[in-house]
């Protein structure tokens, strides 16, 4: 090879951990003979370098140009390229787009790689056959010590045995063109990325689980941040449609509780529903259905947690609100499905050239600058 290896792809929308994760970029590697531990001594005394570094700002609406104070190994190499604020999917295609190298490597901005990993990407990289297309990384969630973790902690801690997750994963150029790249159908950090990798598996590549670590923290999160997850229903229609009812089996995703939840909503419907109509009996037989499926839901949330009283009471209002939640994302997903699967996957058809000099503007209409 005559160019670099890899270029590096990270979506950002403005995090603080996005400078934890440039710094780790090298502040940690570089010693040959470190260990042969991942992610450690598995390179030359010098870490290798991306071709380039491309953070694509993807926060909504306009403002300042994203601050980024790259270190000084990679300030040449950094750009910062301005997104539409449209997801991550839209973000890592403008990223990979934009490469030139023939890996693109990515990485979520809340991620931090550990000492050495730009040596392990390498080596990761190294040597793998043509119908390889993705290096997977691995994910570590560190949980407090001295307690059980929260529910949020649990929810963050199951990206480390997650298949084929974007937070540390690398790919193929050629193949992301190949497929189409990310489907920007899919707006949120949820399942836009099984979605690739069940494309990628089923033109008859391979994905492999690299050797490279990094730290996935759990960042901070309101009470109810468990219902706002359940808009990830929505997706889960989509992803039904592409991929046929197997497709969580194939991701590797459990059946997950879509029936419990909606009997449990239909059951409070049916209540409120009946106590209008003034059935006080049938509303009390619906009311307890409610309540049992709450409560199913609230006891299986709050056993294997900390079980302070501020899980108890932050468990027992989401379990109630969950599956209403669920129930409705799902009912949106199903209404918006047939205008979904009349648009294209993305807006964009075929593939720029990789981006020019700092300053200069490049595909789709982007705007760059350096770091």
């Amino acid at each position: 090879m005559t160019g670099p290896l890899f270029d590096l792809v990270v979506p950002t929308v403005g995090r603080p951990s996005l400078a934890a994760l440039l710094e780790a970029l090298t502040g940690g590697s570089g010693r040959a003979g470190a260990g042969r531990g991942p992610g450690r001594g598995v390179g030359p005394s010098r870490a290798p370098l991306p071709g380039r570094l491309l953070l694509v700002d993807d926060r909504r609406g306009g403002g300042p140009p994203l601050a980024v104070a790259a270190p000084e190994a990679l300030a040449g190499r950094t750009r910062v390229v301005r997104g539409r604020g449209a997801g991550p999917a839209a973000a890592r295609n403008l990223g990979w787009r934009l490469a030139g190298a023939p890996w693109v490597a990515f990485l979520d901005d809340d991620v931090v790689p550990d000492p050495g990993w730009l040596e392990a990407l390498v080596a990761d990289l190294a040597g793998l056959g043509p119908m390889v297309a993705g290096s997977q990384g691995r994910l570590r969630v560190p949980l407090p010590a001295g307690r059980r973790p929260t529910d949020w902690e649990r929810n963050v801690a199951a990206l480390a045995g997650a298949r084929w997750a974007t937070a540390d994963m690398a790919y193929r150029r050629s193949v992301l063109a190949e497929v189409g790249g990310f489907d920007e159908r899919f707006p949120r950090a949820y399942r836009e990325d099984s979605d690739l990798a069940l494309r990628v598996v089923g033109a008859g590549y391979r994905i492999e689980r690299g050797r490279r670590t990094a730290a996935h923290p759990v960042r901070p999160a309101g009470p109810l941040v468990s219902v706002r997850l359940q808009a990830g229903n929505a997706d889960d229609v989509l992803m039904r449609a592409l991929h046929g009812p197997g497709w969580r089996s194939g991701a590797g995703e459990s059946g997950g509780r879509r029936g419990r939840h909606l009997a449990t909503t239909l059951a409070g419907l049916a209540g409120l529903g009946a106590l209008a109509l003034g059935r006080r009996r049938l509303a009390a037989v619906a009311g307890a259905a409610w309540l049992a499926g709450t409560a199913e839901l609230a006891s299986a949330r709050i056993a294997p947690g900390p079980r302070d009283p501020r899980e108890l009471v932050t468990m027992a209002l989401t379990s109630a609100l969950i599956p209403p939640a669920a129930t409705w994302h799902r009912l949106e997903g199903l209404a918006r499905l047939p205008r979904q699967l009349r648009s294209p996957r993305a807006p964009w058809t075929g593939v720029p050239e990789p981006a020019g000099p700092p300053g200069a503007r490049t595909g789709a209409g982007a705007r760059e600058t350096p770091a």
